[in-house]
């Protein structure tokens, strides 16, 4: 079993070329499945994202009912947009995404917290938005100039005030204070701080490995994951995420990881299971993720059976509800799982 140490060191300098300390089983990233991608995906995914494109707010923002202009789901929105190949500048619909960067930019707070007005519990749309310029300084040339500037600083800001912010039991929660923890925001830091140092930024080390204690600390014995420390329990969505933050701390062989994957085949394969619908856009982007990751059958049985089940779900104008949140939030975030087998960013990847 890994250790926490031997994780931060595997998350640190599986970015910069040098060997892990394991050789990690092998997952879906060279592996891909015959026919992954189907017409009918294909096709899916033009009519979600011609949605996110015309729904785009003026200023660059994507707007979600009582969540107004959120840096959340603009974050998602533009992701969905560059799993598909439009980058900033570059791309049928780089301009879209170029708009979105200046929001998620005038959002940038001097203390580093990326929040819009409408925000409530901003942590989740900071991880979501670091992981956004993340993936943008990671993907686009930079150079002297202005534009890229701002991205690295406003990166870089966001950064420290996620390590600033870390509470004593290794997580994080809904307001940048460290006091409490939960494993769902705990996520959203962790890739964020994982695609930030893909990038090429420097991330301290002892946050991570104070981060997966953490989230080893939340998985109960039948392998689910509660949401907090203390008694709870278990749910597949926050299993997602658990087993996604291990694996985008750098652990990729575990028995922490083999039960969760296990949780999750037993509670929420799509198809052969009724999971609670709360929370279903949020858990299967989660799900499809460490599915990915882990490869081999898990990937073979999820996959077709999450891209059948969000292909019957779409709505007519190419969306995809959340009732909760709505549908540029629910859209986007299906557009991300559809769009996992075309390996375009760089944080889904070990």
């Amino acid at each position: 079993m890994m250790r926490t140490g031997i994780a931060a060191i595997v998350f640190a300098a599986s970015t910069v070329g040098a060997q892990p300390a394991d050789t990690p089983a092998p997952g879906a990233q060279n592996n891909p499945l015959e026919q992954e991608i189907t017409p009918e995906l294909d096709a899916a995914v033009s009519a979600g994202i011609a949605y996110l494109a015309e729904t785009q707010q003026p200023d660059g923002a994507w707007e979600s009912g009582r969540y107004g202009k959120n840096v959340a789901i603009t974050s998602l929105a533009c992701l969905a947009l560059m799993s598909d190949g439009h980058m900033p500048g570059r791309g049928e619909l780089g301009d879209v995404v170029d708009r979105g960067v200046d929001f998620i930019l005038s959002t940038s707070k001097e203390s580093g917290l990326i929040t819009s007005e409408a925000n409530n519990g901003p942590m989740y749309g900071h991880g979501f938005a670091t992981l956004f310029l993340g993936e943008v300084y990671g993907m686009t040339p930079g150079g002297d100039n202005p534009r890229s500037d701002r991205v690295h600083e406003a990166l870089v800001k966001a950064v420290r005030l996620i390590e600033q912010t870390q509470n004593d039991e290794g997580g994080w929660r809904y307001n940048p204070v460290p006091y409490d923890a939960d494993v769902s925001v705990t996520i959203c830091q962790i890739m964020a701080l994982r695609s930030a140092r893909n990038a090429g930024i420097e991330v301290n080390a002892q946050v991570i490995d104070r981060a997966v204690e953490y989230v080893r600390m939340c998985q109960n014995s039948d392998g689910g994951f509660k949401y907090q420390l203390g008694s709870g329990n278990s749910a597949w969505p926050r299993t997602a995420a658990g087993v996604a933050s291990l694996f985008y701390a750098g652990i990729y062989e575990d028995d922490a990881i083999e039960k969760g994957l296990g949780y999750l085949e037993t509670n929420a394969l799509p198809g052969k299971s009724s999971p609670s619908r709360s929370h279903y856009f949020y858990g299967q982007y989660y799900a499809v993720q460490s599915m990915y990751l882990a490869g081999g059958r898990f990937w073979e049985i999820w996959w077709p059976a999450v891209r059948q089940e969000l292909l019957a779900s779409q709505n007519d104008d190419g969306s995809w509800d959340d009732r909760s949140v709505g549908p540029p939030y629910g859209t986007a975030m299906a557009l991300i799982v559809l769009q996992m087998p075309k390996r375009y960013l760089p944080i889904f990847q070990k």
